[in-house]
C-alpha cells in the first residue's frame, strides 16, 4: 500500500538478466493498476514474451475477475505457445473463485515462467512452481522480487503474520501539532496534501480512527476524488466507552461503507442504539480499560481486511505503535508552526523512557505536495532488524 507506484529502472541494457528484469517491470506496472481493488487477493500483473515479442498482457483487476496470467494467455490466443510468461507472484495452484492459473499456463503450451517471488499464502506458497516444473515448464524466480514484495506487502503480512498491514498517516504543523490548543486541525495540511490522502484511502481496506476524532472532527471517511471500491473503505472507530454520536457523520448514509466500532461494552443502551443506526459492533475484554488493538487487528485479517490506514488521534497512533501494529508512517508536515503546550501533538500516549526504546525509521523519502512535505518510512522497532 505504497503512497504512489515506484518506478522499476532495470540495470544493464543486454543480456537474460536485464531482459527479464525489462518484462518483469512490465508486468509489475500492469498490477500497480489495481492496486487496493484486488483484496483480499494480491495485485497481480503478467506478461507473455514469445521471440522477443509482447504477445498478452494482463492484470488482476478485482477479486472474482480473471487472474493476470488469464488474461494474458487469452489475449495472446496461439501466440502463447512456447512463450515466455513474466509474472509478478507464483502462480497458483488450488481453485477458489477462479480455476488454478497453472492448469491455464500448462494447457496454453508456456515454456517458461519468470516470477518475482513466491506466493506467500500456504495454499501455493511453492506449490505453483513445482508443478509447472513438473509439466515441463522452466522456472525463475526472483526477478524484481522486492518490487514486488512491496506491492503486495499487505497480502503477505496478512498471509503470514495474520494481521493487516498498516499504514499510519499524520497531518501536522512542522512543529508536531495536529490541533490547535482549542481544538481547530481544519485545515493544517494544504489542498494537495489532502487529495494524496484520499488516494490512499482508495487503496486501503479500512481507516481507522479514535473517538476522540469522531468527536472533535466529526468526519465522513469517504474517498473523494479518486477510485473508490464498492463496500471500501470499511470505516473502523476505536470507542471503548461507546461515545460516538447517533449524529456521527460516518453513519450516514453520506458515507456508505460499513462502519465497525470496536469497544469493550458489550451490551448498554448505547451498544444497542448504536446497532440501530447501522454500525457493527465489536467487543472485546478490556486491556487497561483500551481496546486491545492486536486483537482488533486478528480480527480484521481474518475477515479480509488486510491493509488499515490509521489517520488519528493521538492515543490511537501510540496504542498501535505499542503493540507494533504499524509498518509505515506517512507525516504531512506543512510549514506552520502553531505551539501551546496544551495542542495536541501527533503522538500521545505515555512516551518511553530511554533513547534505546525509540522507535527507529528507515527507508525513509521525502517529496514535496504542494506547499506541504511528506516524509514516508518503515517502521523499525527496537529488538527488530
Amino acid at each position: 500500500m505504497e503512497s504512489v507506484a515506484p518506478r522499476v529502472t532495470p540495470r544493464g541494457s543486454s543480456g537474460p538478466t536485464s531482459r527479464h528484469s525489462r518484462y518483469m517491470a512490465r508486468a509489475l506496472a500492469l498490477a500497480w493498476r489495481a492496486l487496493g481493488q484486488t483484496s483480499p487477493n494480491p495485485a497481480v500483473g503478467a506478461v507473455l514474451v514469445n521471440r522477443g515479442r509482447i504477445v498478452g498482457e494482463g492484470y488482476h483487476r478485482r477479486a472474482g475477475a480473471p487472474h493476470a496470467e488469464v488474461e494474458a494467455i487469452r489475449r495472446a490466443g496461439a501466440n502463447a505457445r512456447g512463450a515466455t510468461l513474466y509474472v509478478s507472484l507464483e502462480p497458483c495452484n488450488h481453485t477458489g473463485r477462479t480455476p488454478p492459473c497453472c492448469d491455464a499456463v500448462i494447457n496454453a503450451g508456456i515454456s517458461r515462467v519468470v516470477s518475482a517471488m513466491r506466493d506467500p499464502n500456504p495454499r501455493t506458497d511453492g506449490r505453483g512452481f513445482a508443478r509447472l516444473r513438473r509439466a515441463g515448464i522452466a522456472v525463475t524466480v526472483g526477478v524484481l522480487e522486492q518490487a514486488a514484495r512491496e506491492l503486495n506487502a499487505p497480502f503477505e503480512k496478512a498471509m503470514t503474520a495474520g494481521l493487516p498491514y498498516t499504514i499510519a498517516k499524520i497531518g501536522q504543523s512542522l512543529d508536531g501539532k495536529t490541533a490547535t490548543r482549542r481544538g481547530e486541525s481544519r485545515w493544517i495540511t494544504a489542498p494537495a496534501s489532502r487529495r494524496m490522502s484520499h488516494q490512499l484511502r482508495s487503496r486501503a481496506d479500512a481507516i481507522l480512527i479514535g473517538v476522540n476524532t469522531v468527536l472533535q472532527d466529526d468526519p465522513l471517511l469517504t474517498v473523494r476524488g479518486a477510485r473508490q471500491r464498492r463496500g471500501r473503505p470499511v470505516k473502523i472507530i476505536v470507542d471503548s466507552r461507546l461515545r460516538t454520536p447517533l449524529s456521527a457523520r460516518c453513519l450516514s448514509a453520506a458515507s456508505p461503507a460499513p462502519t465497525l466500532i470496536a469497544t469493550t461494552r458489550n451490551t448498554g443502551p448505547a451498544h444497542r442504539a448504536l446497532n440501530r443506526r447501522g454500525a457493527t459492533l465489536l467487543s472485546f475484554p478490556a486491556r487497561g480499560g483500551r481496546v486491545p488493538l492486536t486483537r482488533l487487528f486478528r480480527r480484521l485479517a481474518r475477515h479480509g481486511i488486510q491493509s488499515v490506514l490509521i489517520e488519528g488521534g493521538g492515543e490511537v497512533f501510540a496504542g498501535a505503535l505499542a503493540e507494533r501494529l504499524v509498518d509505515r508512517v506517512m507525516f504531512f508536515i506543512a510549514p506552520v508552526l502553531i505551539g501551546g503546550r496544551s495542542a495536541p501533538s501527533s503522538f500521545a500516549g505515555a512516551g518511553i523512557d530511554r533513547l534505546n526504546q525509540a522507535i527507529r525509521l528507515d527507508r525513509v523519502s521525502c517529496r514535496r505536495v504542494g506547499p506541504d512535505l511528506c516524509v514516508e518510512a518503515r517502521v523499525r522497532y527496537p529488538g527488530k532488524g
